[in-house]
């Protein structure tokens, strides 16, 4: 009994939220290629970011503190949390200002930043990245190996290596490039447990709407 009350501590510990804002060893910016999340989700929830004249390809999913083994979420801050019409704001890049909104609470006020500056960081990570024209470029739906994903990226983007990003798969479709950053955004290599290498060689990719 007294293991197994050990182990639910320590369990318990590992998922814990509310950690101090501005304590973490870098970022992840992650970035949705949109037509797939519309085909998952974004469609039966009637989102905005769906529509046909937004044209978005690879959105900025967020850019979220990390530590270098977990992460931290929902911190605790004394910075004020933003306006309706800041995180509106972030819809050009973010697909939605709700997403904008639901980024600041789990993982902006962990960066120990305003949501002005950190809003300002995240449009400057997503920024730095080079993202594949080829991909724009698709009439019809492919099925493709996730790593030429991976390759592409890393073909547009000097410094960016191969442990420095991770691409991720969900219910058989690309979901998601995951890139590792410093605090000052330059690439680094991901933590151990951020690499969730999608393997499929067959996922679907659909093309901008």
């Amino acid at each position: 009994m007294r293991a197994l009350l050990i182990w639910l501590f320590c369990a318990g510990a590992a998922f814990a939220e509310g950690e101090k804002a501005g304590e973490f060893d870098y970022y992840v910016l992650a970035l949705s290629w949109s037509p797939n999340w519309c085909a998952l989700e974004g469609d039966a929830r009637n989102s905005d970011q769906c529509d046909p004249k937004h044209d978005h390809g690879w959105i900025m999913h967020g850019l979220w503190p990390q530590f270098e083994e977990g992460w931290p979420s929902y911190c605790n801050t004394r910075e004020r949390s933003p306006s309706r019409s800041e995180t509106a704001a972030m819809a050009d890049v973010m697909g939605t200002g709700g997403l904008a909104w639901h980024q600041w609470k789990k993982h902006g006020r962990c960066s120990g930043l305003s949501s002005q500056d950190y809003f300002a960081l995240s449009r400057e990570a997503y920024a730095k990245i080079t993202r594949p024209a080829v991909f724009r470029k698709l009439k019809d739906p492919v099925k493709l190996p996730a790593h030429v994903i991976e390759e592409a990226f890393l073909l547009e983007n000097d410094g960016l290596k191969t442990g420095g990003i991770t691409i991720t798969c969900k219910n058989r479709h690309i979901q998601e490039a995951r890139i590792c950053l410093t605090k000052e955004l330059d690439f680094r290599s991901c933590g151990h447990d951020t690499i969730r290498d999608c393997r499929m060689d067959d996922a679907l990719f659909t093309p901008i709407r």
